[in-house]
């Protein structure tokens, strides 16, 4: 009897170091799978929490949060809103190299975060503009570039022609021209009325292919091309190398210019201005974004 206990006991101890191995297996085969999800991520220049330069449909689609807009514009234009909307030049300033690297790299490892107490308007009007630069693809898109374009001048062609945007770049466009809207109306104080800010906010938003907003990367490696004729040609950077301190001439807290150098679109301009302007009665479908 005692025998055949011991038989017993250690068949169910076999049975349950089985279950646990198999459990075990289970557990490291999913992380092998993530840890190369994020290998393929990064191979791709983007890692599985980064915001910037990952398609919007993406960040939408992993956040904690209901609106269809990214998690980071919505803080961005709450603050603005609550604490930004009377600073004179508002998305035209330059923001701060050292505060914007702290806020990208804050929002890369947690896209839910919350923007740091005290921190400069300017620098969340910019940090905003370089999310909007930095997405793979406008909000507008590419496909719908020229249809968009030739319906600025009516408000009917223009809202048939939006409404062929999926639903994240309808919903986020409508978003971020109510804040511009909303910064117009205090212009008076800010001096950005619809045009001005149509000309700072049209290139992050609306562009062709060939025209991508590269603004930054141009900035960063400007020190490198000048320092001496005979270096050799720098190596492809990834759209977020900006980041990284590649010249110890450059200061930390310089401001970052928002300037490509690109020839103007007056076109997209236009069309930005239209949004802003016409913006209740283009974005009928939408639900109006209305800040108290």
């Amino acid at each position: 009897m005692f025998l055949r206990r011991g038989f017993s006991e250690t068949k169910d101890k076999v049975a349950v170091g089985k279950i646990k191995v198999e459990e075990a297996a289970k557990k490291t085969a999913q992380k092998s799978k993530t840890i190369l999800t994020d290998i393929e991520r990064w191979q791709k220049g983007v890692a599985s929490t980064d915001v910037f330069g990952v398609p919007i449909e993406v960040t939408v689609q992993r956040q904690q949060y209901g609106k269809p807009v990214p998690h980071i514009l919505v803080k961005c234009a709450d603050y603005l809103v609550l604490s930004g909307l009377n600073s004179q030049f508002l998305f035209k300033a330059e923001g701060d190299k050292k505060v914007i690297q702290h806020l990208v790299s804050m929002y890369n490892q947690d896209p839910n975060a919350s923007l740091p107490e005290g921190v400069n308007p300017f620098d969340v009007a910019a940090l905003a503009k370089y999310y909007l630069a930095s997405l793979p693809e406008p909000l507008t898109t590419f496909e719908l570039y020229d249809e968009i374009k030739g319906a600025r001048s009516s408000i009917h062609a223009m809202r048939n022609t939006l409404k062929k945007l999926s639903n994240v770049n309808f919903m986020t466009l409508e978003y971020v021209t109510a804040l511009l809207l909303r910064v117009s109306q205090k212009s008076l104080l800010n001096k950005m009325d619809a045009r001005s800010l149509a000309m700072e906010m049209a290139p992050v938003i609306m562009w062709q292919k060939e025209r991508k907003p590269e603004f930054y990367r141009q900035y960063w490696n400007h020190a490198s091309r000048s320092s001496s004729k005979n270096m050799e040609p720098a190596t492809p950077h990834g759209e977020w190398d900006m980041l990284a301190d590649e010249s110890e001439e450059m200061d930390a807290s310089s401001a970052i210019p928002l300037d490509d150098g690109m020839p103007i679109d007056f076109g997209a301009i236009e069309v930005v201005q239209c949004l802003m302007e016409q913006h209740n009665a283009i974005f009928t479908d939408a639900n109006e974004t209305v800040w108290r």
